[in-house]
């Protein structure tokens, strides 16, 4: 009778409590909220507006659809926090769009606009965290340099060293190339709160051997460390990233140590095996949104196996928690101990049938947008086999497809908004011009 009296008091008290309702709904729902206009909206009308939206994302259905013309097509265009950044090197400047509503009432949008200044004679690359107001430019040094880049760190808002680095320039790969023969054809950076990371595809090093080079600054102590032998890499939190090889995942750790940045190898995970001579040549990580690092998040690793003996290429997505890859290190460390290059990996079977799930895609759909629990892909060829380019059908993932088609190349996701880079063609498919088009799920 004590008991049934104690879950009582606690039912009367959810009941009359708005705000541990509004809790028990977002985690019910494992939902991110949005950010809302004004800090004065009641709790009774976030979780009203809470679940609003995710009946319209299970329903797979958007109030608005806006379109934004576009003066120039972007090339080399990067998202973050639903904001595009674009390269102009004619105008030897990067510029960072965001589309915004202007009139709650007629939906008519804005594009509000910010530039960096750039010189385009040696720009390589970018990252932008407009939550930190940064933008990392990457630039290419001159050959007979000891070091490949430049990496400066600036005010996305203001175009002027960023008050936060520790240093406003930085230099990439210092004693760790052939100052002669270095030219790496692929570069990637990305940046996640503390952290810069730069990948360097097929490079030379110093002595001459042809690898994979992988470093990560902390942007603001400017300590950097490298690694060898990566595929791909992604931060999943403030101290963790994964690194991907041909044959498994590795979770590092990034500590202080004496006020020293320090990168730990703390657990490996060996991805399935596969039927000779087939390998995986190909892995990528969709990227983890800035708001989410303090929240639990889908992570999708796109793979793609290929052989001598055929010419074809089958591309895969699997799925995992970010808390579950997390909680793994724990089965890990128990298991082996201390991981190390030399020490085993965690069998594919004592991880991925249990926590991961996997579906077959084709090259052009293997591009994801992840935001907390939900993933948003382009189906399809924007290409046809006849040359010409269509709309795909829009797919979300853990709901009901959404079967609209979109002829865009490219998205980007948040909470309650899906952004499209879209197509109109002209008279042919060489006459094209782009817009923004979003579509809100409210």
């Amino acid at each position: 009778m004590q008991n049934l009296q104690v879950c009582s008091d606690i039912r009367q008290l959810i009941d009359s409590s708005s705000e541990l309702q509004y809790l028990i709904d977002v985690r019910y729902f494992n939902a991110i909220p949005a950010s809302l206009p004004g800090g004065d909206i009641a709790v009774a009308t976030r979780r009203q507006l809470l679940q609003k939206s995710e009946t319209a994302w299970q329903r797979a259905e958007y109030s608005q659809r806006n379109s934004i013309p576009m003066s120039y097509s972007p090339d080399n265009y990067r998202w973050s926090c639903g904001i595009l950044g674009i390269p102009a090197k004619s105008l030897q400047q990067l510029k960072f769009v965001q589309p915004s509503l202007s009139d709650g009432d007629t939906h008519t949008i804005d594009l509000q606009q910010c530039i960096c200044k750039i010189d385009s004679t040696v720009f390589e690359g970018y990252s932008f965290s407009p939550a930190q107001d940064l933008v990392a430019i990457l630039s290419k040094t001159m050959r007979g340099e000891s070091h490949a880049y430049n990496v400066t760190f600036r005010s996305l808002s203001e175009d002027k060293p960023h008050p936060d680095a520790g240093s406003p320039l930085v230099k990439a790969l210092d004693n760790q190339i052939h100052p002669q023969l270095f030219d790496s054809p692929y570069t990637q950076s990305m940046i996640f709160r503390d952290y810069y990371g730069l990948l360097c595809k097929y490079a030379h090093k110093a002595d001459d051997e042809l690898v994979d080079l992988l470093q990560i600054w902390n942007w603001k102590s400017k300590e950097a460390s490298p690694d060898c032998g990566t595929t791909n890499f992604s931060f999943l939190t403030n101290d963790r990233f994964l690194v991907a090889s041909a044959r498994e995942l590795k979770l590092f750790s990034l500590d202080t140590i004496d006020s020293v940045n320090a990168i730990r190898l703390v657990a490996r995970f060996s991805f399935p095996a596969l039927r000779d001579p087939f390998i995986f040549h190909f892995i990528t990580f969709s990227p983890i949104p800035f708001h989410a690092s303090a929240h639990n998040q889908l992570i999708a690793i796109n793979m793609c196996m290929s052989a001598p003996t055929t010419n074809k290429s089958p591309y895969f997505t699997f799925y995992i928690e970010r808390n579950t890859l997390l909680e793994l290190e724990s089965t890990y460390i128990s298991r082996y101990g201390e991981a190390s290059q030399d020490s085993p990996s965690l069998p594919w079977s004592a991880w991925g049938p249990k926590y991961t799930r996997f579906f077959e895609n084709s090259y052009n759909s293997c591009t994801h947008r992840i935001f907390g629990f939900r993933s948003a892909e382009l189906i399809g060829d924007l290409v046809s086999r006849d040359g010409v380019l269509q709309p795909r059908p829009l797919r979300i993932r853990d709901f009901n497809p959404h079967r609209e088609k979109f002829l865009a190349n490219d998205m980007t996701m948040e909470a309650n908004r899906i952004t499209l880079l879209s197509l109109k063609v002209g008279n042919s498919m060489y006459d094209t011009s782009q817009s923004i088009e979003m579509l809100d799920f409210e």
